[in-house]
């Protein structure tokens, strides 16, 4: 009843814009393309091969990203956008809203601040983003993609068919090609995910494991134990398990990332272990992070973005996957390196995040998955790179 109301909504609210809203006339040729995605790291990642491809299409167009202050660091590392904006989107600051009515004023800011800037343009990349839509509606942006669901269909002049079960890579460069109205390459030669790191990432990387007595030969791995939302979270005991098993086996040494607010998890794990492991949790921006990735053997975690980041950084990964459904939203690549392992529960995938935390013992998708699974994928992984 809810959906059914806010389409209701939603369609009201399209039509009766109309006598405010500036007049737009479709564009002769596109020389402002605006791209609207609100999400996190791994979904921003997920439209880079997208963003290789609209570059190809439209070499001289000037490209911006609205994106949230959470992603800009990773889109102003992006040869192929021209500016970034930063946008609090409502929904995703993983924060308490205001009020009932803020996303409503933010979303009257915007659209005045977009309209100025004269956009011919517009790509909503995330699938339901209907404040996305309607904020490049609002926008008078004349030409405006997005997929064919109930919610955006109203505000966009161009549709484009949502394919559930498709992976979001795969979603993104289709919308791009609909709004360049070429065929373009075929999917399967998309590319990679995308990001680099500076010099200065890397000099911070040499550096970093240098002081901590990793030696350059010395196989590394990486444990990247958080995410977003604690269903997602594997058992601590369960990473410190598989670490101990991983450095004895290979001799390696053992590096836990993640970000400050993880740092009481990294140290959890820590404390279980028999070996030392060096702990960089809150100790290092994304690019770092990234330079430091980049030098492992293999990176284990659940998912969260910045497993995709080391998937973009060409290593071996191994995904530990729950209430998300992999196919969609998991990593982009080569599957003989970028490995996922999930638990035999017939409720996978449930797609849901928001469980309460008196809720979290009755979904145990993720704390379910065994250390034989996790180190099985692992020694086929290492013996791939030849890690003797």
């Amino acid at each position: 009843m809810r959906k059914w109301l806010r389409r209701i909504a939603l369609r009201a609210l399209a039509h009766y814009s109309v006598p405010f809203l500036p007049r737009a006339r479709r564009p002769s040729r596109i020389s402002r393309i605006l791209l609207i995605r609100p999400d996190h790291i791994g979904d921003l990642l997920f439209t880079t091969p997208a963003l290789r491809l609209l570059r190809a299409h439209c070499p001289q167009a000037h490209i911006t990203s609205l994106v949230g202050p959470w992603g800009s660091e990773l889109m102003e590392r992006n040869a192929n956008v021209d500016q970034v904006l930063v946008c609090p989107f409502p929904g995703f600051t993983r924060q308490p809203k205001p009020s009932f009515l803020q996303p409503y004023t933010l979303l009257r800011r915007y659209a005045r601040l977009l309209r100025e800037q004269g956009y011919d343009l517009a790509l909503i990349l995330r699938f339901d983003h209907w404040w996305g839509a309607l904020l490049a509606y609002w926008a008078g942006i004349p030409q405006r993609v997005g997929y064919a669901l109930p919610e955006l269909r109203p505000f966009l002049t161009q549709p484009v068919p949502y394919t559930p079960g498709r992976h979001e890579v795969e979603q993104n460069l289709t919308l791009v090609r609909a709004a360049c109205q070429r065929k373009g390459p075929p999917i399967k030669e998309a590319g990679p995910l995308e990001f680099n790191p500076s010099a200065e990432d890397n000099k911070f990387a040499t550096r970093y494991l240098a002081e901590r007595g990793v030696e350059p030969e010395t196989p590394l791995i990486i444990i990247h134990p958080g995410a977003g939302a604690p269903v997602k979270l594997w058992r601590a005991e369960g990473f410190a398990q598989v670490g101990d098993h991983l450095m004895e086996r290979y001799k390696a040494r053992l590096l836990i990332t993640g970000s400050s607010r993880e740092e009481g998890l990294a140290r959890e794990i820590a404390s279980h272990m028999r070996s030392e492991a060096v702990i960089a949790a809150g100790q290092t921006t994304l690019g770092e992070m990234a330079g430091l990735m980049a030098r492992a053997d293999l990176v284990i975690g659940v998912d969260s973005g910045p497993m995709h980041l080391a998937v973009a950084q060409g290593v071996p990964t191994i995904h530990l996957y729950g209430p998300v459904d992999h196919r969609t939203f998991g990593p982009w690549g080569n599957l003989r390196r970028h490995r996922v392992v999930i638990s035999d529960l017939s409720c996978i995938p449930c797609n849901r995040l928001d469980y309460t935390p008196e809720e979290l013992e009755g979904h145990p998708c993720v704390r379910l998955i065994t250390e034989e699974q996790v180190l099985e994928e692992a020694y086929r992984l290492l013996e791939m790179v030849k890690i003797l």
